[in-house]
């Protein structure tokens, strides 16, 4: 049988590995190079060194957005991974309606970031228009305003990704902790949350390249007002270097 393995890997291997150097090594160089020119499109480029950097790192609206991409990010992947688990488990109780709400939560994930930040911008401005104000008048608005905009649309996924790690645990486990009468706090921390680490990690890494990603969401929300303050790092790099 090992034999076989061995004679039909590179067979079964080579589509994946052609796909993957395809569509990611050969972009992410691409990437990296195209950092270092002054460019249209790709086949325009023309080398200009460290130029885009220091233009980046010296101007102080970038440092401004950095730092602000920076904190939302770390909110952001504490908040949406905290709750997408806790919806993940609460959906995996046996609770009727399960198919329903799973389908519910993950209904925002299809939705174009666009249309999320217009539709976000609709409702938070109508809330603050009781007070006066809208979601420009003030940073913290803007920065709040991303923070639910984002988990919104990221909870669902993330959690139908908890929901694979948490079934994919075995019965055994937990019938062997509740015969040793551990209550459900302690399967949950000593079972339950280390057996679904595999999924957190994953969770985590797709929580953390999504919010350093965020573009149009941001520019459909707030477009970095007011006075540029909540401009996340892509849109002040947009507008930087364009």
């Amino acid at each position: 049988m090992q034999k076989t393995y061995k004679k039909y890997f590179a067979l079964f291997v080579l589509p994946t590995l052609i796909a993957f150097t395809l569509f990611f090594i050969i972009p992410f160089i691409m990437g990296i190079v195209l950092s270092f020119c002054k460019f249209t499109t790709v086949t325009n480029a023309h080398w200009v060194g460290i130029a885009n950097y220091v233009k980046a790192f010296s101007n102080k609206d970038f440092i401004n957005a950095l730092l602000f991409t920076v904190k939302f990010t770390v909110v952001s992947v504490i908040t949406i991974n905290v709750i997408s688990f806790a919806l993940a488990y609460g959906l995996t109780r046996g609770l009727k309606g399960t198919n329903i709400f799973r389908t519910i939560f993950f209904m925002p994930n299809l939705i174009g970031g666009i249309v999320l930040g217009y539709i976000w911008q609709l409702l938070i401005n109508g809330v603050l228009a009781h007070f006066n104000v809208t979601i420009t008048a003030d940073p913290k608005y803007g920065f709040w305003g991303m923070v639910i905009l984002t988990n919104w649309q990221l909870i669902g996924y993330m959690m139908i990704i908890y929901i694979a790690g948490i079934q994919n645990i075995p019965t055994e486990l937990i019938e062997a902790a509740e015969i040793d009468g551990a209550n459900k706090f302690q399967t949950l921390y000593k079972i339950i949350i280390p057996m679904t680490m595999p999924s957190v990690t994953i969770c985590l890494f797709l929580t953390l390249t999504n919010c350093f990603k965020l573009f149009d969401q941001n520019l459909a929300l707030t477009a970095g007002g007011p006075a540029k303050k909540t401009a996340i790092r892509q849109k002040r790099l947009f507008s930087l270097l364009s």
